[in-house]
């Protein structure tokens, strides 16, 4: 799946485009990565930015190998600045072999080195294309005649992506593209060698967002509700983007209490229904979590984590609310957590949400973040094949047999088969205080020990068939790292490098953390003499849990909790560490 850090930084080229806010940072990195993914290379893009519309410094940093890369790396090849900000801050990360592609217009104290290249993008856009708003096709055109691309796959995407546009438009950007192209090929000539794969796979370059979304549609997900908050928000864009084309119904909340309750309003009446979410968003849903625990309705909630407390860091990244979203809300009941590692992992754990929330009527919570919520990821495309949708029991009542339908019998594994209110043959009650098995409320205490019962039961039967943690490296090992969710884009390379230096090691993630596969984890960890864990928090949340689950402890954590994901070196170098 992925190749060792270390193998690969020859032929892996790692770019950075440097700017303020509304200077087309994305713009840019987008047009190169989606050009780079044409090659047939694979390619992988995070962004870091400031919570703000114009100003400040943001930066997006491009990874492009002939193998399958889910991270950055510290050390670049090539820094594009659209600013002069981008120059101070970044230059020192570039490599002597490296680039650094600058506008001498706004730069004007850049050193006199060999990899300092100025180009007056703005001024040759004008110049060739007649507007400067053409210069992020300029800087990409020069960046990939560095790289050795043909400029023909840069055009071809321009024609695809300017289609809506008219010709005119795609005509000054092919012509601005080419002269940053045809200036940096005769001045520089080719200095990278991209290493381009003779075979083209066949994948796909989104964000994360979009494959959650995508995910869920392919689940059969129909309806999504949802207050804007990053960095889910463009799961809700995507489905309303496509509703009318697929048929869905997306409706933006007033609030998140509202969203969440809308969701199970439509479960409840028979949809597949979904809110996305982030950690502050989800505070607010936990009383009605509560509903759906104890009137059994599947729900599925997408929980983004970012920074907190409070508003935190609003654009950044963090793995922070693990234990908080396995206890939340008052009472126990059942639910899953599914914590994905990349936008692979992220759709299939849409469709496996679904299938748990429907076969077991309990809320399931997908746990993602920002870096996986907002990087582009090159992903083999979805085999839409292997989508399995599982609705659980369903009551089959009979004319006439309405008044008798039992919504909360005891039933195999505390699961009691769902009918939809309006039925003909089943009179549906539900109500958010305790029931009997027909849903009226009651206060009887044997019968509210029976339903706690009931309801618990599922966890039993949630616990056996828990997605197990998936070992990465060999099968006999003297240290396991372990990591969930997306670290694990930076856990595995580093850990191949580390395996590379003498390290007998190997890595297991954890896909899903509730219930804990705590069987297959325990046997993993008694393997090994040293044990490792690595999350993205300050109190290592996943450690505890582990060891609350299991027993069993961690010998060091290695923690990062400053709003910016791990780099492989960061990982690598902790782990070559003597502690």
């Amino acid at each position: 799946m992925f190749s060792a850090f270390g193998a690969v930084m020859a032929s892996q080229l790692s770019a950075k485009i440097g700017g303020e806010a509304g200077q087309g940072v994305q713009s840019v990195s987008s047009m190169l990565a989606k050009t780079l993914q044409k090659t047939g290379l694979w390619v992988f893009a995070y962004q870091d930015k400031e919570s703000r519309i114009r100003g400040g410094h943001n930066f997006v940093h491009v990874a492009a190998s002939p193998q399958p890369v889910y991270s950055a790396r510290r050390e670049l090849d090539l820094l594009i600045c659209l600013d002069a900000a981008s120059v101070s801050l970044h230059s020192n990360e570039v490599k002597e072999s490296g680039i650094i592609f600058f506008d001498p217009d706004i730069t004007k104290d850049a050193p006199k080195d060999d990899k300092y290249f100025g180009l007056p993008f703005s001024q040759i856009a004008k110049e060739k294309a007649g507007a400067k708003l053409m210069a992020n096709s300029v800087a990409v055109g020069a960046a990939l005649a560095w790289t050795g691309v043909e400029f023909q796959i840069l055009a071809d995407y321009l024609v695809s992506h300017f289609s809506d546009k008219g010709g005119e438009v795609i005509e000054k950007n092919i012509a601005a593209g080419k002269a940053g192209y045809d200036l940096a090929k005769e001045r520089l000539g080719k200095r990278f060698d991209l290493h381009l794969p003779e075979q083209k796979p066949e994948t796909v370059l989104l964000p994360g967002a979009h494959a959650i979304a995508l995910g869920a549609i392919a689940a059969g997900c129909s309806f999504i509700s949802a207050y804007p908050m990053s960095p889910a928000t463009e799961i809700l864009e995507y489905f309303f983007a496509h509703k009318e084309k697929l048929g869905l119904v997306a409706m933006q909340a007033e609030d998140e209490i509202a969203a969440v309750n809308m969701a199970i309003g439509a479960s409840f009446a028979g949809a597949r229904a979904m809110t996305s979410t982030s950690g502050g968003g989800f505070s607010l849903m936990v009383e009605a979590l509560g509903l759906a625990g104890m009137t059994e309705t599947p729900v599925v909630i997408v929980e983004g984590q970012r920074p907190g407390p409070s508003t935190g860091f609003p654009t950044r990244t963090e793995q922070g609310d693990l234990e908080f979203v396995i206890y939340a809300s008052q009472g126990e009941f059942p639910r899953a957590i599914l914590t994905p590692g990349t936008a692979q992992q992220a759709f299939w754990a849409m469709v496996r949400a679904f299938n748990l929330a429907e076969k077991y009527h309990i809320p399931v919570i997908v746990l993602v973040d920002q870096y996986l919520c907002d990087s582009l990821w090159t992903e083999k495309v979805f085999d839409l094949s292997k989508v399995e949708i599982d609705r659980g029991p369903l009551y089959q009542g009979k004319a006439g047999d309405a008044q008798n339908y039992q919504r909360y019998a005891p039933g195999k594994n505390g699961v009691s088969p769902r009918a939809f209110p309006g039925d003909s043959n089943a009179l549906v009650y539900a109500d958010s205080d305790e029931h009997d098995e027909w849903g009226r409320i009651t206060e009887d205490a044997a019968v509210r020990k029976s339903q706690v019962m009931k309801r618990m039961l599922k966890f039993e039967a949630l616990q056996e068939e828990a997605l197990k943690p998936t070992l990465y490296g060999p099968q006999v090992y003297e240290e396991l790292v372990v990591c969930w969710g997306s670290t694990l884009g930076a856990a595995l390379p580093a850990v191949q490098s580390y395996r590379e230096s003498g390290a007998l090691c190997s890595l297991l993630h954890i896909e899903q953390a509730w219930p804990l596969p705590k069987a297959e984890i325990a046997k993993a960890m008694r393997l090994a003499k040293r044990r490792t864990c690595i999350e993205m928090n300050a109190t290592g949340q996943m450690a505890h849990l582990i060891q609350a689950e299991t027993g069993l402890g961690f010998d060091r954590k290695i923690l990062k909790y400053d709003g910016r994901p791990f780099l492989p070196e960061d990982v690598a170098e902790e782990l070559a560490r003597e502690k």
